[in-house]
């Protein structure tokens, strides 16, 4: 089972984070930050990851420590849980709309920790949540999953709508992108190494 359970505790969030990569998309999370919790539930639905998630984050000062920390623990989830790589697909790109929203997400886990992100008309916020900790959730993620991803919206208006679009795509990117494919022999490398 590719599963991981991770506990963070610094002075300025505490995170409490298990996840499964092979599961049926059942999620249980509680961040503080109901956008965060809404997108977390839909990556986990969409990439049928199983995932349950909790923090305790200085809300008080604002989101970003909270986002950025869930993002740097689901990231080293991820990539503990892959464990030695053997038979990954290790390539996807997936291209998603949401109404009037398209976006394109792509990864491969290649051990080498690299992120674009070409995101641009979002507007500064959705509610209370800051739409600038998108960037920063993606970059903490693939920082510590040893991942390269890339982001790109392609079109949209509303600014809910786009950010959906980029997380369904995310879950569905990441899911192909680590599913076993029993043709693959070893890890998908000329290199003999990820």
């Amino acid at each position: 089972m590719r599963k991981q359970h991770i506990q963070r505790n610094t002075s300025e969030t505490a995170v409490d984070l298990t996840f499964s990569i092979d599961g049926s998309g059942t999620s249980k999370v509680d961040t503080g930050v109901g956008f965060m919790d809404h997108m977390l539930t839909l990556m986990s639905r969409h990439g049928l990851f199983d995932l349950e998630v909790s923090c305790n984050g200085d809300l008080e000062v604002d989101q970003h420590h909270t986002v950025e920390d869930i993002g740097i623990v689901l990231g080293q989830a991820f990539n503990k849980a892959l464990g030695d790589k053997k038979g990954i697909t290790r390539y996807a790109t997936v291209t998603t709309p949401m109404d009037e929203s398209l976006a394109t997400v792509s990864i491969d886990i290649s051990g080498r920790p690299y992120f674009v992100y070409h995101v641009d008309g979002l507007k500064d916020k959705v509610g209370t949540f800051d739409t600038e900790l998108v960037e920063e959730f993606f970059q903490a993620f693939a920082s510590n999953a040893r991942l390269t991803l890339h982001i790109n919206l392609v079109y949209g208006k509303n600014t809910h709508h786009m950010i959906e679009a980029i997380f369904k795509g995310f879950g569905r990117a990441l899911d192909q992108a680590s599913i076993q494919n029993p043709r693959i022999e070893g890890v998908p490398s000329t290199k003999g190494a990820l």
